[in-house]
């Protein structure tokens, strides 16, 4: 089962609250482990903005992408950077890791660079660190009712309307989240 491409949905009653509610994107999932993006939970700060004066990368562009939020990707290495984006971009030499045919991920500065001067991919989404699973880990907390699994979908990834996506993604399953429960059962 390789989920590379899909979003995982925290199931009600997820008993770490740092997944509450989440939706990740799996950007690569492989017998050594998985790791991917929670696309729905923006940090207070820093904004684009503060990370680009930061870095020193003077921003350029008409569309002023210092306003656009940051998220928090997930609990490992909070301090790196990661841009999820639409395909469209390559980057200097290609640079995009391809997640599906609609979205890749980047963690090299070029993206940020681009992305200030106005030529970066037209999608995107910058998340501080990402949520990552040891072998067997995450097909065991699956198993376990923690997460549920849905087809990758860009419009939910990388769109905005943070506070819907959860909903949004049990929605592309046919699900109504008043329906689910907290309670795993086992035949």
């Amino acid at each position: 089962m390789d989920l590379t491409g899909k979003l995982l949905v925290a199931m009600p009653g997820m008993g770490d609250p740092r997944f509450d509610h989440s939706v990740v994107a799996i950007c690569a999932h492989s017998p050594e482990g998985a790791m991917g993006l929670i696309v729905n939970k923006p940090l207070p700060e820093p904004g684009l903005g503060d990370l680009l004066e930061q870095l020193g990368i003077p921003v350029t562009a008409s569309d002023r992408p210092e306003v656009t939020p940051i998220l928090f990707g997930g609990p490992v290495e909070t301090g790196r950077g990661f841009v999820l984006h639409s395909r469209e971009w390559q980057g200097r030499g290609g640079a995009g890791m391809p997640i599906s045919t609609d979205m890749a991920m980047t963690a090299t500065r070029d993206v940020l660079e681009d992305i200030a001067a106005g030529c970066g991919p037209h999608r995107r989404l910058l998340a501080l660190g990402y949520a990552g699973w040891g072998p067997g880990q995450l097909e065991a907390e699956i198993l376990a009712n923690g997460w549920l699994i849905a087809e990758g979908n860009d419009e939910i990834a990388l769109g905005g309307e943070y506070g819907t996506k959860w909903t949004r993604a049990l929605a592309t399953m046919g699900i109504e989240p008043r329906t689910l429960s907290a309670t795993a059962g086992h035949a």
